[in-house]
């Protein structure tokens, strides 16, 4: 388990990285590393572990060599668990064993990835590991909302990527019919007005 194989997984603002170790077909299992740290992390640990699994280590989006997000944009820790989600997505993995490392006081929304892509999700892992770090604690009077409005963010931001095509060219003249049709209460003089400013003009429409 020495050797290993660099990945990269397609997202909007770029790619996200990953390592990864042992055979193609032995069982999954998705390493996430903690706070300020990267795929590294499991340099020396992954060699130490039973052979016959798929280890893929990531990193994280703004660490190791994944892209970083563009500027001006928060790192929220569902950004992270949907990043999660990305890479299982790409991997076409549909249940694997998820490992998460985290340490320190400065970690405490980092460890909480693995438990919560785990409670969003429990029908894609079979099994969790943590390394230093805490489970997912939530009031259980806040479980039910919690887990469904976290997972319909998800569900749908990722519904929106996989369906995004490159935006259709139009006339001019079906742009604005387009935009009539979509704002009934717009007039065809207040939509001129918009596209001039609202639609970018190419050599197919």
């Amino acid at each position: 388990l020495g050797m290993f194989s660099e990945l990269k997984f397609p997202v909007p603002w770029g790619h996200v990285a990953a390592k990864a170790w042992g055979p193609l077909e032995g069982h999954p299992v998705l390493c996430l590393h903690g706070w300020l740290d990267n795929a590294n992390t499991f340099d020396r640990l992954i060699p130490l572990l039973p052979r016959g699994y798929y280890y893929v280590a990531m990193d994280f989006s703004g660490h190791g060599l994944s892209s970083h997000r563009p500027a001006g944009c928060l790192y929220h820790f569902l950004d992270y668990v949907t990043d999660v989600r990305r890479v299982a997505e790409a991997l076409q993995w549909r249940r694997f064993t998820l490992m998460g490392h985290s340490m320190g006081n400065f970690s405490f929304s980092y460890c909480f990835i693995s438990p919560q892509f785990c409670f969003l999700y429990p029908e894609m892992v079979d099994k969790l590991i943590l390394l230093e770090s805490l489970g997912f604690l939530l009031a259980p009077e806040d479980t039910e909302a919690w887990l469904k409005s976290k997972r319909r963010v998800i569900d749908r931001l990722m519904s929106l990527e996989a369906k995004e095509q490159t935006p259709k060219a139009r006339s001019p003249e079906a742009a604005l019919q387009r935009l009539l049709e979509a704002n009934s209460h717009l007039t065809a003089e207040g939509g001129a007005v918009l596209l001039q400013r609202g639609a970018t003009e190419t050599p197919a429409g």
